[in-house]
């Protein structure tokens, strides 16, 4: 959907996005929405990657040979309390509604004592928050909730903690 845009600035955010993922301590790591692994690919030590499309698992697991990878939901997430150290999550958390961003944090925070959240940010080009119709390459058509971030504000709602990344595509905060 968005190969074609033109997108200033995106490959070197993207880079130093893998940076700051690149040279986070290793642990034992659960990638929530895992979707390709491009992002888990990068992290460093046990690598567990979950979601709930079978597709996406299968790209992962061949990206990922050393990983686990699960197939299941973030909510409730399938393993055993403190399963983890960090957890960490790309573009999903803002694709939640109030209600279930609630269930998420306590979800993560019930399997792991660090959380990752990266998600996009905030731009003058798009609202905080929106219904987004989008169209698959099958030709099926989905409404998509979707909500944008300054760095602060993805801390501030997250509870506190450190911001990684604050960029014009993306943000990144460590609680």
């Amino acid at each position: 959907m968005f190969a074609k845009r033109v997108r200033p600035g995106w490959p070197e955010e993207v880079t130093a996005l893998i940076d700051v993922l690149s040279a986070l301590t290793p642990c034992r790591w659960l990638d929530v929405a895992c979707g390709t692994g491009f992002l888990t690919q990068h992290l460093q030590g046990e690598v567990v990657a979950l979601d709930q499309a079978p597709a996406m698992i299968d790209i992962v697991a061949a990206r990922l040979p050393s990983a686990r990878t699960v197939c299941g939901d973030a909510v409730p997430l399938p393993f055993e309390n403190a399963s983890f150290d960090r957890v960490l999550t790309s573009h999903f958390y803002g694709h939640l509604v109030a209600g279930e961003r609630d269930a998420f944090l306590a979800e993560a925070r019930r399997v792991a004592h660090g959380l990752i959240v990266i998600d996009s940010a905030l731009r003058d080009d798009v609202e905080p928050e929106e219904w987004q119709q989008r169209t698959l390459n099958d030709g099926s058509q989905h409404q998509v909730y979707k909500r944008y971030f300054t760095g602060r504000q993805l801390a501030a709602e997250l509870g506190g903690g450190t911001i990684l990344h604050d960029g014009h595509w993306f943000v990144a905060v460590e609680t």
